[in-house]
């Protein structure tokens, strides 16, 4: 082919893709906006997906059962220090809660659901601690005594004591399942830099999920190779991601106030019986005062004393800390300039809220 000939063709299909472009832009533009989408509701969509039949049963189990082979090998590696990260297209949870109910029954097994929006790391290490006491205080005939409870030491402490050494032999091992190391609530450096800390104690071993593709840049060298000490394994099991994705909104659904409410609903079951009851003062107010900005802190306070739901402002603190790091409580100035605390749901949620908890 001549050279001109070749250049000759680059130029004229240049030419036609600028024409193109020029009398596209020409006409009218679409007048359709996003808004106008009708979008379908979140618990209707959500309902259909969990009704829709699966596809290839037989050849999912049949590559389910030639992962539970390789169970033997990694128990094995758990015991010689590796941790275990398990990747590839699908849900893993249930592949990892089968390994730890099948392989893990000697040891104690604490879980963490990284899919969570907001996830307590140190509750899952107080955890850890206690199991690891009473697993040593089994094969003593004399049950060691504790300075203090595992719920008042330092994160220092509880690594140290985690750190020590409880057993030669690797018997005394704490498993960590960890659904998602890669979550939104355990994608910033400190929960990273403090799971890395907790994989390098010498009874801890780590079994852990990835699903986003940039999973691999939240570690270094030194927590890939030293720390974590992964063994990567490559285990698609084409399951969906149901129960990971519960949390998330869905794109082509309608998020409205009775999404708001369940999430709402799935946040407070997860706290104390005080804690529901204070945020159902709030809410009881806030709809018998709906022109207000908001109940002031102080007489929040004052009736839940009076009720004797808290015992001090410290307390009270601690549960609008939990309320507002869920978006679920949040502050503004009344016109005296009081800060006053508010629910941001509709009156529908808070209603529907309010039937649930009580």
């Amino acid at each position: 082919m001549d050279a001109t000939e070749g250049d000759d063709d680059e130029f004229g299909f240049s030419r036609n893709y600028f024409l193109a472009k020029e009398l596209g832009s020409s006409g009218k533009k679409s007048g359709r906006k996003l808004s106008d989408i009708d979008l379908v509701d979140e618990q209707e969509l959500r309902a259909a997906m969990f009704e829709t039949v699966g596809k290839h049963e037989k050849e999912i189990s049949l590559l389910m059962n030639s992962y539970r082979e390789l169970y033997s090998k990694w128990l094995f590696e758990l015991r010689c220090g590796f941790g275990l990260l398990m990747h590839g297209f699908g849900s893993k949870k249930l592949l990892l809660e089968d390994f730890a109910s099948t392989a893990l029954t000697e040891y104690g097994v604490v879980v963490i659901n990284g899919y969570l929006q907001s996830v307590n790391i140190n509750h899952a290490v107080i955890a850890m601690a206690e199991l690891l006491m009473e697993h040593q205080n089994t094969k003593q005939r004399t049950p060691a005594k504790m300075k203090k409870p595992f719920a008042l030491q330092s994160k220092e402490e509880l690594l140290s004591f985690l750190n020590g050494p409880h057993s030669k032999n690797g018997d005394s091992l704490i498993c960590i399942v960890i659904h998602n190391i890669d979550g939104p609530g355990l994608r910033d450096s400190e929960s990273q830099n403090y799971l890395a800390e907790i994989a390098s104690c010498s009874c801890v071993r780590i079994v852990a999920s990835i699903d986003h593709v940039n999973a691999p840049l939240l570690w270094d060298k030194k927590k890939v190779h030293t720390q974590f000490n992964w063994c990567w394994y490559h285990v698609p099991t084409f399951a969906p991601y149901k129960v990971e994705g519960l949390f998330f909104p869905l794109i082509l659904a309608n998020s409205g106030s009775s999404q708001t409410a369940k999430t709402a609903s799935i946040v407070l079951q997860s706290l104390t019986p005080n804690a529901q009851s204070v945020f159902k003062v709030l809410a009881e107010y806030q709809l018998a005062h709906p022109d207000e900005e908001g109940l002031p802190v102080n007489k929040l306070y004052t009736i839940c004393r009076e009720r004797f739901l808290v015992s001090s402002q410290l307390t009270l603190n601690s549960h609008l800390t939990e309320f507002k790091d869920h978006e679920m409580v949040k502050t503004r100035r009344n016109e005296d300039g009081q800060e006053c605390l508010y629910i941001p749901f509709a009156s529908e949620a808070l209603e529907k809220l309010l039937k649930e908890l009580s």
